[in-house]
């Protein structure tokens, strides 16, 4: 496995188990204990998710069995819009998850959207990181103007910033704001997710050929060389373990290259955080009473 370093000093995997979509708790609890059984240590998940809890049993268990002790692991959560009204909805957001999850900490945070009174929210975690409850704090969905503009202005800045990061939408312009205020980028979607078709695209198909690999370890190395931490989800054992399997080999600068063309930038099927409509339909979310 390797590293990147937070600006605290924490270390955190580049390769990691995603949990999005999946909200069967036992579905989710054992592709989790599968995941941390085959070498994962950073685990994803969020409230909006609704499966915390289900993150947390299958810790448990993997504890429980001696295949990892809890800080050998790196879970990640995520605080939701419903949550980001004030500062103490926001602390009651982060006590929820640490409830749910069964966690006496949690190693990552993120705001999830860039929506809601999100600077009050963030206060709120930045106490919470001081509690310890939180051993780092970040961001998720943040495009480079809105991260410039929430960088300069908090005490505390994220340490992570997870955002849309694949071939088909490369944000080179966001990789480079986060270098400058030491914010690691972190892809969801590392694949592409399912709205395009890497895997019969002929020169993808030509690179994995070469090094013996799928089309999919191939793009997850193109974001691993960039720098980018990668949390690809899958509920099938064959594709956890394919997954992980991306650090014997490494991609020369035309490769690179070749994979970074297939660029679209913002256009097609992109999640449209822009749209008025959906950010009404994020705010309008309750996963609580």
């Amino acid at each position: 496995m390797e590293y990147v370093t937070l600006t605290n000093g924490l270390k955190m995997p580049m390769v990691g188990f995603g949990v999005f979509r999946v909200p069967d708790k036992k579905e989710c609890q054992e592709s989790v204990y599968q995941a941390i059984k085959t070498g994962y240590r950073l685990i994803d998940t969020a409230a909006s998710y609704t499966n915390e809890d289900a993150v947390g049993q299958a810790v448990r268990q993997a504890i429980d069995e001696g295949i990892c002790q809890r800080e050998d692991l790196f879970i990640t959560s995520k605080l939701w819009v419903q949550d980001m009204k004030n500062y103490d909805a926001a602390r009651y957001g982060i006590d929820a998850s640490l409830k749910k999850s069964g966690l006496e900490y949690i190693d990552l945070y993120l705001l999830h959207q860039a929506m809601g009174d999100y600077f009050s929210a963030w206060r709120a975690m930045e106490d919470a990181y001081k509690e310890g409850k939180l051993k780092a704090i970040g961001v998720s969905n943040f495009y480079p103007h809105v991260l410039t503009n929430f960088c300069e202005t908090v005490k505390i800045k994220p340490m992570v910033n997870q955002v849309e990061l694949h071939p088909y939408f490369t944000q080179e312009q966001a990789l480079e704001t986060m270098k400058q205020y030491d914010v690691i980028p972190e892809a969801w979607a590392p694949l592409g997710g399912g709205r395009y078709n890497p895997f019969e695209d002929e020169m993808l198909l030509e690179i994995a050929k070469k090094y013996q690999k799928s089309v999919g370890q191939v793009l997850l190395r193109w974001n691993v060389q960039r720098g980018v931490v990668v949390i690809p989800k899958s509920t099938h054992i064959e594709r956890i373990i394919e997954n992980i399997d991306i650090f014997d080999f490494q991609l020369n600068e035309d490769e690179m290259n070749q994979i970074a063309s297939l660029d679209m930038g913002y256009s097609g099927s992109r999640t449209k955080h822009f749209d008025p409509e959906f950010v009404k339909t994020v705010l309008d979310r309750k996963i609580h009473d």
